[in-house]
């Protein structure tokens, strides 16, 4: 029998996501926990994209000429402020659900994204190339960690930089990320995370390593109750993010 084809896709997780489609742009409904989140992803984004290429952060369109792809985008609430700053942004998310609702608000908010309902695997088989790659709260909701990791990769230019955020697979994770926001605070649908799929940043810098990137910052980001905001924080034990190069060839002689 022919071996079966890997695959990074998670269905229950596509049904799961795609179930609360209509929620995603509503800041006080299902994903009220992302619109949080989004300020201080949004400015570890900025600040370390301006470095990578020489931009001014503080321009009006600091990331012009530059393409990027979020994958897993949802309902696209990171591709709309990318495509703000400038860029040439492609939005996925193998829920076709999803891609509907981020190209109607797209169109409401009247900026120009191109969404597509497709797996990382899907566009690394048809040869796309990025900049960046926004691989932001996906990866613990994927089939297999190393290879989606590894098409993603196949995706970066060289000198190019990829992002990945995620929760890390701890007890204080499983208190604060599970029980505490799905089943106390309820700010997401219970059955969001499940504890075994979360992602170690010793488990992931290994699938980037093996991709052949390079870690060049991790930062860890907490939950200000008192200020009700995200801030980076040196504590990666709940949620945590990653910047990872690939290296042009001639820095590898």
């Amino acid at each position: 029998m022919p071996e079966a084809r890997r695959s990074t896709i998670d269905a229950g997780e596509i049904e799961r996501f795609s179930a609360l489609a209509q929620e995603w742009w509503n800041p006080n409904g299902k994903f009220r926990p992302l619109h949080k989140f989004n300020p201080v992803r949004l400015a570890y984004i900025r600040d370390h994209v301006a470095a990578q290429f020489g931009r001014d952060p503080r321009a009006a369109k600091p990331f012009e000429g530059l393409r990027i792809l979020d994958i897993g985008c949802g309902g696209g609430l990171l591709c709309e402020p990318m495509a703000r700053l400038g860029a040439d942004i492609v939005g996925a998310d193998a829920s076709a659900t999803n891609i509907e609702v981020a190209k109607l608000h797209a169109a409401e908010a009247g900026v120009t994204i191109d969404y597509r309902a497709e797996t990382a695997e899907a566009l690394a088989e048809q040869g796309e190339k990025f900049d960046v790659i926004l691989n932001m709260e996906v990866v613990e909701h994927v089939a297999d960690v190393g290879l989606f990791i590894e098409k993603c990769a196949e995706m970066l230019k060289p000198g190019g930089i990829m992002f990945v955020a995620t929760i890390n697979r701890t007890l204080k994770a499983l208190g604060l990320a599970i029980i505490g926001a799905e089943y106390v605070l309820r700010w997401l649908p219970r059955g969001t995370h499940q504890y075994g799929k979360l992602v170690r940043p010793e488990e992931l810098e290994r699938a980037l390593v093996n991709a052949g990137l390079i870690t060049k910052d991790r930062t860890g980001v907490v939950y200000n109750p008192l200020t009700d905001r995200w801030d980076r924080s040196r504590d990666m034990d709940v949620n945590y993010m990653v910047l990872a190069e690939k290296p042009r060839p001639d820095a590898m002689i």
